[in-house]
């Protein structure tokens, strides 16, 4: 039994389907501009407007898949759950996405099929695909761009699925966290892969176990780990960090709120955004708006200016003026298709243009060009440009 997670999962997708069919018509439009100052509102923040539109659709209909930006400028999609009318299925399928063209087409499949994994570009411009559901949940591989093709990348050292990849400074990947396929128990165990010497070896614990929680690299190296669900389906406040030098992870300040499912943004002054999630537990959904702020040199959280809109399993994506894009989501009934804007010179989000569908379990990837490439979720096989 997994705690409820493939029930509660199945149920946000079909209420997702049934807001892309019934809800047509709220999930449209969007301000006009393009991302530039268009004044401001009462409080003296700028008003960033930005707008949705229509790009190629992928090959096939998935969510909880990875999307990873290549360093030829492609966005490579892996993986990703297709069936929706019961339990999710696993696809080994993976595409390309070219923003030049702005289509998609398939690339090498995957050696198995997997979803709610992780996909991390390496220093040599491959991909390392680790661990999710599926056949082989302790397994991973290497995509190689240049030959379009996936090969063994050895295994994990535990199976998991749910747990964050953070590009290391040495190069190295620190895997943490996740829920086990064996018993289906939240984890604290974390691990790094070695991409010389290609082999995963365990690392120091968390101190705590987390499924549900968000992993952000710090500019002195460190990573954040914040949130999430402990053993007991309860969302945790407290946050820790990794220190590379020492292979250990060390208890920082707790945040002000209890939250799973919300998001990590490393913002241009080393300061990290939280953003969102669910204060419920793990089988009792509760969308929050509220958003704090990380301060590294300090080690301590602060509130910010909260979301427009209560959610959780949204994505956040840092823009080349410096502004957050927060885009769709779950907010505890339907899936979203309204965005928004944090401006940290002013500490608000502001509205700015809706998807063209709602999503949850979607991707979210900036582009070389600025524009960011939102794709799939929920089973949709559609794809958008915010500009």
């Amino acid at each position: 039994m997994l705690k409820g997670v493939y029930s509660v999962l199945v149920k946000l997708i079909v209420v997702s389907v049934l807001v892309f069919t019934i809800g047509a018509t709220g999930c449209s439009g969007g301000s006009g501009g393009r991302g530039t100052d268009a004044g401001g509102d009462a409080t003296g923040a700028a008003t960033l407007e930005g707008v949705f539109v229509p790009t190629g659709s992928l090959t096939v209909a998935r969510g909880s898949h990875t999307a990873t930006l290549l360093q030829n400028g492609t966005v490579l999609i892996a993986g990703g759950a297709y069936d929706f009318e019961g339990l999710p299925e696993g696809e080994m399928s993976a595409e390309v996405y070219d923003p030049g063209t702005g289509t998609f087409t398939a690339t090498g499949s995957m050696t198995v099929a997997r979803w709610q994994h992780t996909a991390t570009l390496l220093g040599n411009g491959e991909v390392l695909i680790a661990g999710g559901l599926g056949a082989s949940p302790d397994s991973a591989e290497l995509y190689d761009p240049s030959l379009g093709t996936f090969t063994s990348a050895g295994r994990m050292t535990v199976a998991r699925y749910g747990h964050t990849a953070t590009l290391m400074g040495n190069g190295e990947v620190l895997i943490s966290g996740g829920q086990s396929v064996a018993g289906g128990n939240y984890l604290s165990s974390a691990e790094l892969y070695d991409p010389v010497a290609g082999v995963f070896t365990l690392t120091g614990a968390m101190t705590v176990e987390r499924y549900g929680h968000t992993a952000a690299r710090l500019t002195d190296g460190k990573v954040l780990i914040a949130g999430g669900y402990d053993n007991s389906g309860a969302p945790l406040a407290s946050a820790e960090l990794y220190g590379p030098s020492t292979g250990a992870f060390s208890i920082t300040d707790s945040m002000i709120s209890a939250r799973a499912y919300q998001t990590a943004t490393v913002l241009g002054n080393g300061d990290v955004l939280i953003a969102g999630g669910t204060d419920g537990t793990d089988t009792n959904w509760n969308a929050i708006a509220n958003a704090e702020l990380y301060n590294p040199a300090a080690g301590t959280f602060t509130t910010t200016g909260g979301l427009t809109v209560a959610r959780g399993m949204h994505t956040a994506t840092s823009l080349l003026l410096g502004t957050v894009l927060i885009a769709g989501g779950y907010d505890g009934t339907s899936g979203l298709a309204s965005a928004e804007l944090y401006d940290p010179a002013f500490g608000t989000f502001t509205v700015t243009g809706n998807m063209t569908v709602a999503r949850t379990e979607h991707t979210a990837t900036l582009l070389g060009n600025g524009k960011v490439l939102v794709a799939g979720g929920s089973g949709d096989t559609s794809a958008e440009l915010y500009e």
